[in-house]
């Protein structure tokens, strides 16, 4: 499960440990690079849906083995430096690649290994792994851009960046290459029942419509969706540290991969905490520890030199997001969806729930640009507190929702 991350670290994680490098050497500003996280969430949107149906019918070792083969192909066209336009049809690519044959494949394999008892713990394990991925890449790609640059950051020259950058890019992409070709021939085969695989596969659309229906499935949709907005906003943490709390390059990298480290110990200790109580009552606790964090940064107050109140408030987010996301599919166990329908149920959440990845890089960019300085940050920390008190409100009624079915 740790290609789970893996899979998403050319599109988003390079852009999110290395943000200010990353605008630099692909000549983009913060509303282009919004614009191509729209291009991706878009062909994401369709791909979600119909990847979930697909999951439902097929080995989640072929659907993710060949997706992250595909995605590390875009890798070494993403190392030629393409210009704004070709970055748009590469995004667009990845937003296929990295949902339509992978996304709902890896949730229903954790399902299955979470059975009914560990859903908490086996989302925990997923999450950390991916964390420990991200973290690791993360660090990989510090260490080796700041290998091939010299010391003094400020006089690197922008050629020097551009193939250092390179050299980091090529590296992750060949490391993804390998983790699908691992997936292909060592991950574990799920069974479906003959009578579950010939009912989904006659039957896409009625499924999707009946599943749809399904009265927790509306709330989850919410809860991702908000849960979500809070992930998409650790892009710009290392563009923080660099504007506002004035980091050089490399250590506002640093900033953005060593908080990929709270990961792995965050998912897994929330996930077990999860299954010793419910996965409801923390996403209840998570949404309001995100309230808290979103408004340290929204203050205003959080700028330099105070380091020390920056990283304890990045941790509190931290914390927050990564938990959430170790939550929210855990709780399809707990919202009574058949595991027969899994596939298609993450499909169906995942439409609505991702559009972040439409809608939150184009509204960051163009707060970030036409607020320059801490105001645009603050503003975007304002509307993460907004989503972080809706996704809360979501979480109250998800839970009210399954006592009543419960009992």
């Amino acid at each position: 499960m740790n290609a789970g991350e893996g899979v998403f670290a050319l599109p988003f994680l390079l852009a999110r440990i290395f943000r200010p490098t990353f605008l630099e050497v692909f000549q983009l500003d913060n509303l282009q690079l919004g614009t191509l996280y729209s291009t991706y969430g878009i062909i994401a949107l369709v791909s979600y849906l119909l990847g979930g149906t697909l999951a439902d019918k097929y080995e989640p070792r072929k659907l993710m083995g060949t997706a992250l083969c595909l995605t590390a192909l875009g890798g070494f066209f993403l190392a030629q430096f393409p210009n704004f336009n070709q970055l748009q049809w590469l995004y667009g690519y990845w937003g296929f690649s990295t949902t339509f044959l992978f996304w709902s494949a890896m949730i229903k394999a954790t399902r299955n290994w979470g059975g009914t008892s560990s859903q908490g713990k086996a989302f925990g394990f997923l999450e950390g792994g991916r964390g420990t991925v991200a973290a690791s890449i993360g660090a990989l790609g510090v260490f080796i851009f700041a290998l091939l640059i010299p010391e003094d950051v400020i006089s690197t020259s922008f050629t020097q960046k551009r193939e250092a950058f390179r050299t980091v890019i090529l590296c992750t992409s060949v490391m993804i290459m390998l983790v699908g070709i691992l997936v292909f021939l060592f991950l574990e085969n799920t069974k479906l029942g003959d009578k579950e695989a010939n009912f989904i596969s006659h039957n896409s659309f009625q499924t999707i419509v009946k599943v749809s229906r399904f009265p927790t499935v509306g709330l989850l949709i919410v809860i991702v969706l908000c849960a979500y907005c809070g992930y998409k906003v650790t892009d710009i943490l290392s563009l923080y540290a660099a504007e506002i709390m004035l980091f050089n390059e490399v250590d506002a990298a640093k900033i953005g991969s060593y908080q990929m480290y709270l990961r792995p110990v965050i998912c897994v200790l929330i996930g077990f905490a999860a299954d010793k109580s419910s996965s409801s009552k923390w996403l209840v606790r998570g949404f309001g520890l995100l309230l808290c964090g979103a408004l340290l940064f929204a203050s205003g107050r959080v700028i330099a030199p105070l380091s020390g109140f920056f990283i304890f408030s990045l941790i509190i987010t931290a914390i927050a997001t990564y938990g959430l996301r170790t939550l929210y599919f855990a709780s399809i166990q707990e919202g009574h969806i058949p595991y027969a329908f899994t596939g298609t149920a993450v499909g169906i959440i995942s439409v609505v729930g991702y559009t972040p990845d439409i809608f939150m890089g184009p509204l960051m960019g163009v707060l970030l640009d036409n607020y320059p300085g801490i105001l645009g940050h603050q503003l975007v920390f304002l509307l993460l507190a907004i989503f972080a008190f809706i996704g809360m409100l979501a979480s109250l009624r998800f839970r009210a929702l399954i006592r009543k079915i419960d009992h």
